[in-house]
């Protein structure tokens, strides 16, 4: 059993950047795929990005890819999303998600323990 927590959300303007952290908690000692997922007003849920706690290579969405940044602390308590070059499209309410395997680690339905989430909304 995992639990997450999500802050740093927010409005930006179109082109900032913003940080988003997820507090990880609870059964960490196994291995976990983390991710970062997103839901816009009136879209299905898309994954963001996601990292193994036990190392790997980060793997992005390609609409975000060479903008978002996701990473873990070297505690592996903290995972977060740095996001640069912001775009209106970007505005949605941000959720992690953590799940011990998965086949596919975009897609959301594979996710078992999410957080609350976060809003961020971008001007333009």
């Amino acid at each position: 059993l995992v639990q997450l927590m999500e802050s740093g959300g927010g409005s930006v303007q179109a082109g900032g950047s913003l940080r988003l952290s997820c507090s990880l908690s609870g059964d960490l000692f196994s291995g976990n795929y983390v991710g970062w997922f997103r839901q816009r007003l009136g879209k299905e849920r898309e994954g963001v990005a996601y990292t193994y706690t036990y190392g790997g290579h980060p793997v992005y969405a390609d609409n975000v890819k060479g903008r978002f940044t996701i990473s873990l602390d070297s505690s592996k308590t903290t995972l977060y999303l740095k996001m640069d070059s912001i775009v209106p499209e970007d505005t949605a309410m941000y959720v992690c998600a953590a799940e011990p395997v998965v086949a596919h680690p975009l897609r959301p339905d594979e996710y078992t323990f999410w957080g609350q989430g976060t809003q961020v909304t971008v001007s333009s």
